[in-house]
């Protein structure tokens, strides 16, 4: 079994020519789950994580799961308006437009070691928006980790850029 075995495609979803990469069937498996959280938690294993974010939804998913492997706290990453306690928030660029992401201003102690976790990368937006909201909550960003990368769109390297390690477990041309 690889990992890619265990990711759907879903062509012309949602639109005609994308190529969706689902990983629903990769959750439904428990052997598929298992090694993706471990393979996600490997690089760090017996290092000082202090937190590991998560993207909302899936990122809330594996992150949730690396972070308990990790004996590391969890802070999730949501859309506007869906934290109850005082947020900060940083607009970020979405493929058609701009959109806002928030995490409670006491998610991070100053200096925090912190992984971000997601489901995919794609064009990177989302992702550089999270690098840098938790770089301003005051984050020491070590990695970002993604089951999938599809790098044709660049995103990958976006958050290079930043300063910010990649682990992608499955790289899927064409999107």
């Amino acid at each position: 079994m690889t990992l890619a075995s265990s990711i759907r495609t879903i062509p012309d979803y949602p639109k005609p020519g994308i190529m969706f990469r689902d990983i629903t069937t990769l959750l439904g498996d428990a052997r598929a789950f298992r090694r993706a959280v471990d393979e996600l938690v490997q690089p760090w294993a017996g290092t000082k994580i202090d937190k590991v974010a998560g993207m909302e939804a899936r990122g809330f998913i594996l992150g949730g799961a690396v972070a308990h492997q990790l004996s590391a706290g969890f802070v999730p990453v949501r859309k506007k308006g869906k934290l109850p306690h005082t947020t900060v928030s940083i607009a970020y660029s979405l493929e058609y437009g701009v959109d806002e992401m928030e995490v409670h201003e006491d998610a991070v102690v100053k200096g925090e070691r912190v992984i971000l976790v997601d489901d995919l990368i794609a064009t990177g937006g989302t992702a550089e928006g999270a690098v840098k909201l938790l770089q301003k909550i005051g984050a020491e960003v070590i990695a970002a980790c993604f089951v999938i990368d599809l790098p044709e769109l660049g995103g990958a390297k976006k958050i290079e850029a930043l300063g910010v390690p990649v682990r992608r477990l499955v790289t899927f041309e064409g999107h």
